[in-house]
């Protein structure tokens, strides 16, 4: 620039300033990237030998089988309705408990117990809960829906609980300037303020249900997660090909239906 000498036009400060501890930090978590990769017995050559290997599976996975298509539609339709009833009844049960865990709605004693309760749920996979359920109430769908049940609590409550905490007051003191009992300011002031989110959030949580409802199949709460560890323990390959597309097109069909919804809402 005009009138700047060379060094006033380069004097400026470093953007990525360099200390001690930040060089410290750097080395000391290479060091450990490099002793866990050594204590874990990780190599090339295992990388490697298992590329061979997959070529193998694949080789045996295609083309894939559909004869079984009747087994392959039941256990599609079980895991369907698994996420079906377990987003339903687990979003209800969420937007209630979001409600006594935000903490500009509730007093103290409410909010946190409400938040350590979304807190358990989420603290587990939803394989361990599995595992937990199909001890308790047995083999079968009943297992999958109270652990999907579960798992949507822990993830939407949470969202849920903090969305309503970023509402605006002024159209709650609106409605409740008109004498509305607390049932009708949530629906008439909370509600509207937070219904798009909520969409997203559901839509984007019955995805994430479908997905596993698959999987949770495979420790025996039903579905065609069930179906899936099986063909495997056959080794038959073909027909664990043939699930495994049904489920991807399964996926992207709810992901078309999922961007149509959010358009409309």
């Amino acid at each position: 620039m005009a009138g700047l000498t060379p060094k006033q036009s380069t004097n400026h400060p470093n953007p990525f300033p360099q200390s001690k501890w930040r060089i410290a930090s750097w080395i000391l978590l290479v060091g450990y990237l490099v002793y866990s990769v050594n204590a874990m017995g990780l190599s090339w050559q295992r990388f490697t030998d298992g590329l061979g290997h997959a070529g193998t599976l694949l080789d045996r996975m295609f083309p894939p089988n559909f004869s079984r298509w009747e087994l392959l539609l039941g256990g599609l339709v079980e895991s369907l309705q698994i996420a079906v009833i377990a987003s339903v009844v687990g979003i209800l049960l969420s937007l209630f408990i979001a409600l006594l865990a935000a903490r500009n709605f509730m007093p103290i004693w409410i909010s946190v117990p409400a938040r350590a309760f979304i807190a358990l749920c989420r603290s587990f996979h939803p394989v361990i809960i599995a595992i937990l359920f199909v001890k308790s109430v047995g083999f079968g769908a009943l297992a999958g829906i109270l652990t999907l049940i579960i798992a949507t609590i822990g993830f939407i409550a949470k969202l849920f609980a903090e969305a309503i905490e970023e509402i605006s007051f002024k159209q709650v003191e609106a409605i409740q300037a008109t004498g509305a009992s607390f049932i009708k300011v949530i629906l008439f002031s909370v509600i509207p303020q937070v219904f798009s989110r909520f969409i997203g959030f559901a839509t984007y949580q019955f995805d994430s249900n479908l997905r596993n409802s698959t999987m949770i199949g495979i420790v025996g709460a039903g579905g065609l997660g069930g179906t899936l560890f099986s063909a495997f323990q056959r080794f038959d390959y073909d027909f664990v090909a043939a699930i495994l597309i049904t489920i991807i097109a399964l996926i992207l069909f709810w992901e078309f239906l999922s961007t149509l919804v959010r358009r409309v809402f």
